[in-house]
């Protein structure tokens, strides 16, 4: 049997005297290999060294005879330098992780880190040297651990050794003031800093095309403008002289196996220096979800082969996940690092009593016709089909929600959802026109008190309200009784590019940074669970959360938590959660809902690692049809 390689193909030719096993054939075809006739098979393959090591190492599993030609035995031997280098690395970085480390690399990076304006926490040093020893690596840790001053420190570290000379961040957009934030607090400057995000695309993209001088040291960007303008950072990653370090924060977005994201990044991946990938669900739906993380960290050397991934996605499909867990651990635990929560050494968090209270009586009035009304909906329920009946429970739920949160809401449309509940209410319907001169909501009442109490004591405290019509009024009222404060929303602009937008409002950014300020004067920040509950710290000078309302989104909720219980405020500092519900309403069922799921999600988490289905922790159609069937269906 001969082996060869021909313009992107490997090839291979038996001669007609030698007999070949049928299972032999099933194996070759197994790995990519196309039957060209009766004696020859090829792979088309764009990655020529790998898929040669995999059919030499199975051809002399199986003991047959062959005679690999020059090149191949060229290319033979190169992947094997690469592969030997690849396994001492491994081996390395496991000894890293269990605290097997030559003492003068340690001493000389320590020192390093000593001379840096922030000084890191022990379980930070550990995997700031884990990244830097590794070059190329992944960090799972917990949200709050500190992650994004662990890769700043490292960056320094390169920096200075002269291998990468600029930082470039693909994230959400909500990420980009705490890299600039933390950028300052960590090294001590504030970077010459570009924002490849929204504006005008011309003036966008002309921002990749400059000379070597003016190159910045910190670039973000979105995954969205990184497929958009594709093209363009790949000719400002080929620049002469250019080492750039590529970050990706919030790694699980780009997970999608084929996904545009992911397949803009791994062609990008190669020509960084290094890489590195942050996020603290690194396999949020499947062992799967792994797979395009490591490929982007090594695209030309994954410890995960091909056959790797095809053999972990049998098992997950037969439900083998302890052998699927068990190999990518072997392949991929060594690279990566993961904090849990109880690392962190943050102190325990005070959830208070909920505080309930008395509807006012046009308050309760509409929320028990509203919650009447349902019943009597509920009951013609078997006359539509499933994906009908999931519309109408999912805007069913919406609008009790919103009668527990401000029942002027009902007024507004739900997209998707065109049931009208309050066909022929005409009085009803007059009482919500009317609504703000007739009462304030009670919650709304004693959310007031609650914040002049905080305030009378000089603390600051964040507001969450799920519905933009509830944060308006919140803060209307504020105003009134002379309560200063600022509001985060999903129109609240984003920090860009674009001067003008800047010009108009106060971005997300200006106020966050003014609300953590201790003598800014403002002390009451309100905001939406789905615009601020990501990337946003508030943990150092925050230390109170009043829920107005709830939804069923437990991600959000968890996220929205970590908000003021982090690293770098908590170890000394108690986060307090507060609770507003109406007595009697669907705010218990919603409350015991999310403790359940957090529960679950927080035991998982804490796992060193693990999958879990995000989507059991996000509000959709199944949690809105199980609360609908707990009021509704259960008697």
């Amino acid at each position: 049997m001969i082996i060869d390689i021909k313009a992107g193909r490997i090839l291979i030719k038996r001669s007609s005297e030698e007999n070949i096993y049928p299972y032999i054939l099933s194996q070759f075809e197994f790995y990519g290999f196309q039957l060209i006739n009766a004696f020859s098979w090829e792979k088309h393959t764009q990655n020529i060294e790998s898929d040669l090591n995999e059919i030499i190492s199975y051809i002399d599993h199986e003991e047959i005879d062959y005679v690999l030609t020059e090149k191949c035995v060229s290319v033979f031997r190169l992947h094997k330098e690469k592969e030997d280098e690849f396994n001492s690395v491994i081996e390395n970085a496991q000894l890293i992780k269990d605290g097997v480390i030559d003492k003068r690399d340690f001493l000389r990076f320590l020192n390093f880190l000593k001379a840096l304006p922030r000084k890191l926490k022990e379980h930070q040093i550990k995997a700031a040297l884990h990244l830097y020893l590794l070059k190329n690596g992944a960090n799972f840790s917990v949200p709050g651990s500190g992650k994004t001053s662990v890769v700043l420190s490292v960056y320094e570290k390169l920096r200075t050794d002269e291998e990468v000379n600029v930082l470039f961040v693909v994230g959400p957009p909500a990420s980009f003031q705490p890299w600039q934030s933390e950028f300052l607090a960590t090294l001590g400057r504030s970077p010459n800093t570009t924002i490849l995000a929204g504006g005008n695309m011309l003036s966008r993209k002309s921002k990749y095309y400059t000379t070597q001088d003016k190159v910045a040291e910190l670039y973000l960007t979105t995954f969205h403008t990184i497929l958009r303008d594709y093209n363009e950072v790949m000719f400002f990653f080929n620049q002469q002289g250019l080492a750039p370090y590529l970050v990706i924060d919030e790694a699980h977005y780009m997970k999608q196996i084929g996904g545009s994201w992911a397949n803009a990044l791994l062609q990008i991946a190669s020509l960084a220096k290094y890489r590195c990938i942050l996020t603290g669900t690194p396999m949020p739906k499947s062992f799967k979800d792994v797979f395009n993380l490591f490929d982007f960290l090594y695209p030309k050397n994954n410890p995960l082969t091909d056959s790797d991934k095809i053999q972990i996605d049998i098992w997950e499909n037969e439900n083998k996940n302890d052998l699927a867990k068990d190999l990518i651990l072997k392949k991929i635990g060594p690279l990566f690092y993961r904090v849990r929560k109880k690392d962190l050494g943050l102190r325990p968090p005070h959830f208070h009593p909920p505080i309930e209270v008395e509807m006012n009586s046009n308050e309760a009035r509409i929320y028990n016709l509203m919650k009447s009304k349902v019943h009597q909906l509920s009951t013609k329920d078997y006359l539509y089909n499933e994906e009908i009946l999931k519309r109408l429970w999912k805007g069913r739920m919406i609008r009790l929600r919103q009668c527990i949160s401000y029942p002027k809401l009902l007024l507004k449309s739900i997209h998707g959802y065109k049931e009208d509940i309050l066909e022929r209410e005409n009085e009803l319907l007059c009482v919500l026109q009317d609504y703000d001169s007739l009462e304030l909501p009670a919650k709304l009442e004693k959310l007031i008190e609650l914040v002049n109490n905080l305030h009378s004591k000089k603390q600051k405290v964040v507001i969450w309200s799920n519905f933009v019509g509830t944060l308006k009024l919140i803060k209307k009222q504020l105003d009134k009784n002379g309560l200063r404060s600022e509001l985060i929303y999903g129109h609240t602009p984003i920090q860009s590019a674009s001067k003008s937008t800047l010009q108009k409002e106060k971005t997300r950014e200006q106020i966050r940074d003014e609300f953590v300020r201790i003598d800014s004067g403002l002390n009451i920040l309100i905001a939406n669970p789905a615009a601020a509950s990501e990337s946003i710290s508030l943990h150092k000078t925050c230390f109170h959360a009043i829920y107005y309302d709830l939804s069923y989104n437990a991600a959000q909720y968890l996220q929205s938590l970590d908000r003021i219980h982090r690293v770098g405020g908590s170890e000394t500092n108690i986060a307090n959660y507060y609770f507003l519900q109406y007595k009697n309403s669907i705010d218990q069922d919603i409350k015991r809902n999310l403790e359940i799921k957090a529960k679950k999600m927080y035991s998982i988490i804490e796992e060193d690692f693990q999958i879990y289905n995000l989507d059991m922790f996000e509000e959709t159609y199944d949690d809105d049809i199980a609360a609908y069937k707990r009021i509704f269906h259960s008697k």
